[in-house]
Formats: C-alpha cells, structure tokens, sequence
C-alpha cells in the first residue's frame, strides 16, 4: 500500500476557499461558523498535521483577517443588522395587532348588542301584529 502523493496547491487552494467562506459567514462543512483555526481546518478538510506542517502561513493569514474583522464575519454583522430592523418591525406590528385586537373586541360587542336590539324590535311588531287598528280620524274640513 503506498500512499498517493500530496498536492500542495490544491491544499493551498482548499484552504484559503475556507478561510474566505468563513470570513463571509457561508460555510459549508462547519456547524458552528465560528472563526477559529479548528472550523477552518473542518471546513478545509484538511488534517491538523498537514495544515501546520504546511501550510501555517495560511492558518496564521486567516487569524489575522479575523482580528482585522473584529471576530465577527460581515455576513453575520449584516444579518445582527437585519435582525434587529426586523425586531423593530414585529415589535411596531405587534403593537398594531394589539391594537386591532381591541377594536374588534368593541365591534364584536357592539354587534352583540345591536343584533340583541334587532330581535327585541322584532318580537316587539311580531305583539303588535296582533292589534287591530282603528281607522284613521276623519277630516272635517273637505279636501280641494
């Protein structure tokens, strides 16, 4: 069993696309996202061993580009930023359904009421139905 032979630029290669996915808040082999030099040897793919041994100006660059983003990926300042105008926007429409809420408890209320005046007015002309009526006053004075 031999071992096949190493391909230093494609480890090169491999991981600066790490590093820059990381620092972009994209990764795709890292759970966490974190920048740290384990989630970028996970995102890489490569071996500890190698990516020391080999490559460790690679892993110290990407240590510097963290510090220089202040530990947080502009993705992820983007999406802090997002979140916190959309926390505005449900607290607002929180507000307004609340709001509403209240209006239309007072409308359900007020319906409730008027239906129940509806029906008394109904079975008020349902009693008067039975009443006879007597024929108008006549006039004394002729009509021209």
């Amino acid at each position: 069993m031999s071992r096949r032979p190493r391909d230093l630029k494609a480890e090169r290669t491999a991981l600066r696309a790490a590093a820059d996915r990381l620092l972009a808040g994209t990764p795709l082999r890292s759970v966490s996202g974190k920048l740290t030099a384990s989630e970028l040897l996970r995102e890489s793919g490569l071996r500890r061993d190698v990516a020391y041994g080999d490559h460790k100006d690679l892993v110290e660059e990407f240590q510097a580009r963290v510090k220089a983003q202040h530990c947080t990926p502009s993705a992820m300042q983007e999406l802090a930023e997002e979140n916190v105008q959309l926390k505005g926007r449900l607290a607002i429409a929180t507000e307004a359904l609340a709001h509403e809420q209240k209006t239309s408890a007072a409308l359900r209320r007020i319906i409730a009421e008027l239906d129940l005046e509806l029906h008394q007015a109904q079975n008020g002309l349902e009693h008067e139905r039975n009443v006879t009526r007597l024929p108008a006053p006549r006039r004394s004075t002729p009509r021209r």
